[in-house]
């Protein structure tokens, strides 16, 4: 019985690219912040590192609002987004191509308004829950140089 379960789960999820595991480190080529993020975040799925130090990493929908990709947990406190509140440094994989980014948690009714709108018009839903205090909702910015 056990593995007929395992089977059907594994039958569900063949071939979906949006599997609901976490990982490790993430692999590819790091580039430059680019200049538009229009055709980057066009991808329905992308990948979040968190964590430097113990790298976690997930798959996620992204929506991209005035050149600036915001990364949503909804009303769900997950890991990634307790690690970005420990450390804002984060990795976000593309294709082949990984951006060095810092997260930010956005608190803003008004803004929160043009992010469900975005993300209704790519993902064709609403997010469940609109009110932004009780969500995390992240923007992933150009991640400064550190002083040495």
């Amino acid at each position: 019985m056990r593995s007929l379960s395992f089977l059907s789960w594994l039958f569900l999820f063949a071939g979906c690219s949006y599997l609901p595991f976490s990982g490790g480190k993430l692999s590819g080529k790091i580039v430059p912040y680019p200049e538009s993020w229009e055709t980057i975040v066009e991808r329905p799925i992308v990948q979040l590192e968190t964590n430097p130090s113990d790298p976690y990493s997930v798959n996620l929908w992204v929506v991209d609002i005035e050149n600036h990709p915001y990364v949503y947990a909804g009303d769900n406190y997950a890991t990634w987004a307790k690690n970005i509140e420990s450390d804002r440094r984060v990795l976000l994989k593309s294709g082949d191509s990984v951006y060095e980014l810092n997260a930010q948690r956005v608190l803003d009714a008004e803004f929160f308004k043009k992010f469900a709108s975005a993300w209704e018009k790519k993902y064709g839903n609403r997010p469940r829950n609109e009110n932004y205090d009780e969500t995390y909702l992240f923007q992933l910015s150009e991640r400064e140089l550190e002083m040495l």
